[in-house]
């Protein structure tokens, strides 16, 4: 299983939007990248300039959120839609965008994705499929 270091994450946004904005050529998970990042045009400055962002902590404490960890949870969620796995998750991602419309669909997978990775850090087990699956069908009422 692949497990990129903070930089190498922080690397593969910021090269992705190199390219797009020099307009070469992209490949593969980048292109799911180039479309996250268009969704957030508040961090195209932040991307513009990786330099001062690099190894910057963006801490809750002090009310930052981490545009790198947010825009990490949109490409593991969009691969998981598209794999369909945990499995189940594909239909219910289209339930809910039935109900509630593609933007606030993907925001409640989002705050489900975080909350399960925060609960498996906090106790140290892998994360918990079912409580994940579960918190996606409480986002649908």
């Amino acid at each position: 299983m692949f497990n990129p270091s903070r930089e190498e994450v922080r690397r593969f946004f910021f090269e992705a939007w190199r390219k797009y904005r020099n307009q070469l050529p992209i490949e593969g998970l980048e292109q799911t990248a180039i479309e996250i990042m268009l969704l957030h045009p508040e961090y195209h400055p932040l991307l513009d300039q990786p330099e001062p962002y690099a190894d910057r902590d963006f801490s809750p404490e002090s009310g930052q959120l981490n545009p790198f960890l947010h825009m990490s949870l949109h490409l593991a969620v969009a691969e998981q839609v598209s794999i369909d796995q945990p499995r189940g998750i594909r239909a219910l991602h289209q339930q809910l965008q039935s109900a509630q419309g593609a933007h606030d669909a993907l925001h409640v997978l989002l705050e489900c994705l975080g909350e399960t990775v925060w609960q498996a850090q906090r106790t140290g087990m892998p994360p918990d499929e079912a409580a994940y699956l579960e918190c996606i069908r409480r986002g649908l009422g």
